[in-house]
């Protein structure tokens, strides 16, 4: 059986070839030390070194690649280009190198985010401060608010995805991927998800008939955010690798998925919770600092439960086959199961 540990990140990248590469960019001279592994939202692979008095952040895709993980790695480093000047927090790109043969795969630098990821235990003052976490909420808003209202062909990002029927295109696609974990031998089924069909049934006959598109993070939620260490603002948006051109109210409609509601099956976990906004305070706040119609922002709410429980569901049918840890995957799948339960009652 393969094993599932993923090397250690000394033997994923060769650190001679990399400081050569910098050296040929002007990104200083000398030894790469203070070589430090990050924790990351992904299996990708974060490395916080020094060279020349100057700290980078390396990026590169996991130690068995999948298959788009090299274009995924050119156009994380592309957005963050384009990104660069506008008022939209994420790291700032120092680098990038889409060619494969200087260290097998692609990759790029980045400065280094002063600031902290929330899930788990918050630090203080923020901990301590129950308005401050009201407000960590509003600013989680305010960043896909300022994304969204971003002009993707004027950044140069007019073929960054296929934005063209993008809604008319997200229920089949998702109903085939859940229709695909039969595959896996020893998969409950698709009918340990409640009203799945009647969901996938309702937002077909409730799509909003028009959208404005424009840059979306695709995976938009409270662990893929970092905040400064001294006050409510974010320090940036990180994880990119989801990222197109499509409808960001979407983001919108992930933030409500996987804000947490009380129960067990939340998909994000942050201590103190109490002071964050309701809910409603998010649509409000998206509301007054985006200019698009937020009428159908259910159905968003609804699009989003829906998806995210079909990708939960894919690690609890491949934990069924044997294929992913158990634990994990019942987990997932009773994540699933709320997000279902929560999109029943929002179509209700």
């Amino acid at each position: 059986m393969k094993s599932t540990v993923e090397p250690a990140w000394e033997s994923t990248v060769d650190i001679d070839s990399l400081a050569a590469w910098m050296t040929d960019r002007g990104l200083g001279s000398g030894p790469l030390t203070d070589m430090t592994p990050l924790a990351g939202g992904t299996q990708n692979i974060l490395l916080r070194f020094t060279r020349d008095g100057r700290d980078y952040v390396f990026r590169r895709p996991p130690a068995h690649p999948r298959p788009n993980s090299n274009e995924t790695m050119r156009r994380e480093a592309r957005l963050l280009r384009a990104l660069a000047g506008t008022d939209v927090p994420h790291p700032e790109l120092i680098a990038d190198c889409g060619d494969e043969a200087v260290l097998g795969v692609a990759f790029y630098l980045m400065e280094p985010v002063d600031g902290f990821n929330p899930i788990g235990q918050l630090p203080q003052p923020h901990a301590g401060s129950p308005a401050m976490r009201h407000d960590m909420g509003l600013a989680l808003v305010d960043g896909i608010a300022a994304l969204g209202a971003q002009d993707h062909q004027a950044l140069g990002l007019d073929d960054f995805g296929k934005p063209d029927n993008f809604l008319g295109r997200q229920v089949d696609r998702w109903r085939s991927q859940l229709a695909g974990y039969a595959e896996f031998d020893g998969w409950t089924g698709a009918e340990a998800l409640p009203s799945v069909g009647a969901v996938g049934d309702w937002l077909e006959r409730h799509r909003p008939e028009r959208f404005t598109p424009g840059i979306m993070h695709g995976d938009y939620h409270l662990a893929n955010v970092m905040f400064r260490r001294d006050g409510p603002e974010l320090a940036a948006i990180i994880d990119w690798e989801l990222a197109t051109i499509g409808d960001p109210l979407l983001d919108l409609g992930w933030v409500l998925a996987t804000w947490p509601d009380g129960k067990s099956g939340s998909t994000v976990s942050v201590e103190p919770w109490d002071g964050f906004p309701a809910a409603g305070e998010l649509v409000a706040r998206y509301a007054g600092r985006s200019a698009r119609n937020l009428s159908a922002v259910d159905w968003y709410h609804v699009l989003a439960c829906y998806k995210l429980g079909i990708l939960l569901e894919g690690t609890h049918a491949r934990a069924c086959a044997g294929k992913a840890p158990r634990e994990t995957g019942d987990r997932l799948h009773d994540r699933a199961i709320h997000l279902f339960e929560r999109a029943e009652a929002l179509i209700r």
